[in-house]
């Protein structure tokens, strides 16, 4: 899709924080992007920290990639004045891939100290779609109290399992899962794809 051509989808936003596993953020961006769904983006200082040490390509050079798709904007993790910090602002959903521990009790606890926060406060409160995906391992309880505030509020809680069933072959596969089950739960996926249709059939 041309930058010139009406969009009209509403954006879907991603929150990147500095917990690892940046290229399940990368790989989400990247699909919804090939899907012509407008995404924002708005990472954490940590997040790009994260990032550097993960991903071969700078977050940079990442941002100029995704912003040649006419479809992408990034905002500041301190703008928040940024339209995403409304909820006036139509969305259709917002991703915090991956989610730290940090920012999971931030937002159980109503803590809005950044846009990101901010951002995933305003999704809960207008009840729109709202995904975490997050990344620690163990867990104490204190993490699984604050994701379990975040699920009676209405997110999916969507830990980065890999499904064994498909017999994945290395990291890509995983990802490529993961990103597909985020994209889903946002409501921006039609159907899963044939080869993920397995697990529906397994859970029956």
């Amino acid at each position: 899709m041309s930058p010139a051509k009406k969009n009209t989808r509403k954006p879907v936003v991603i929150g990147i924080t500095g917990a690892s596993g940046s290229i399940l953020a990368q790989v989400v961006i990247d699909r919804l992007l090939d899907m012509e769904w407008p995404v924002i983006v708005t990472a954490s200082s940590a997040a790009r920290i994260v990032w550097r040490q993960e991903i071969e390509e700078s977050f940079g050079v990442s941002i100029e990639r995704w912003m040649d798709s006419g479809l992408f904007t990034h905002y500041a993790i301190g703008d928040l004045a940024a339209p995403i910090a409304s909820g006036t602002f139509p969305i259709q959903g917002m991703a915090i891939v991956p989610c730290s521990m940090a920012t999971a009790a931030a937002v159980a606890t109503g803590i809005s100290d950044n846009l990101l926060r901010r951002a995933a406060d305003v999704t809960l409160k207008e009840r729109r779609n709202f995904v975490v995906v997050p990344r620690e391992t163990p867990m104490t309880t204190i993490h699984l109290d604050n994701l379990g505030t975040l699920s009676s509020l209405g997110a999916i809680i969507l830990p980065p399992h890999p499904a064994f069933y498909l017999d994945p072959q290395d990291i890509a596969d995983i990802v490529d899962f993961i990103a597909e089950r985020v994209m889903l739960s946002l409501g921006v996926s039609d159907a899963l794809p044939t080869h993920l249709q397995y697990e529906s059939s397994e859970a029956e």
